[in-house]
């Protein structure tokens, strides 16, 4: 999210949404949404692709993780041209939810039931996995949030197949 845009990643389709916002956080009509390929780096496979999806630069950039390789992608939003973040050697697989505060990126790996903590360069052209938080009350984590500065995460319960009675949980993480 910017101050000027809502943007929505497509995990099947190499593209991403843009719901331009208007004044007071205005939704667009449908005609007003704007899609944008997306060349460089990336290059979808078979699975889920792009995921979590966040802005940096003051929406500048946008960064997103693709699940199904691990591989963080800065964004231009307004060329769509993608360019992977050297990781040395890490892997975000699994990657969902992300949350970024200054140069450090907390990534949901949903499945695997932890979060990766990235610290970004300056650039947004490396990182590094410095820590990997987890919690035992974690059940395919895909969303987070930062409040009052504790980090919550949201349980998606994918492996529920009956809805009624499952609890849905959020966790504080940390």
């Amino acid at each position: 999210m910017t101050a000027k845009a809502a943007w929505f990643t497509d995990s099947r389709i190499q593209q991403l949404y843009a719901l331009p916002l208007g004044r007071h956080g205005r939704l667009p009509s449908q005609p007003e949404v704007r899609t944008l390929p997306l060349t460089g780096d990336l290059v979808y496979q078979e699975g889920n692709n792009l995921n979590g999806i966040v802005a940096a630069r003051g929406g500048r950039v946008l960064l997103s993780v693709q699940t199904n390789t691990g591989k963080l992608f800065r964004i231009d939003p307004r060329s769509g041209v993608t360019h992977e973040v050297d990781l040395g050697g890490a892997r975000l697989l699994n990657g969902d939810g992300m949350l970024l505060a200054g140069r450090v990126l907390f990534v949901v790996q949903n499945r695997d039931n932890k979060i990766a903590v990235v610290k970004l360069s300056r650039s947004l052209h490396r990182g590094r996995v410095v820590a990997t938080l987890t919690d035992p009350d974690l059940d395919v984590p895909t969303t987070i949030a930062v409040t009052a500065g504790r980090l919550y995460a949201v349980n998606a319960r994918f492996g529920t197949t009956d809805p009624q009675p499952a609890r849905y949980d959020i966790v504080r993480v940390g």
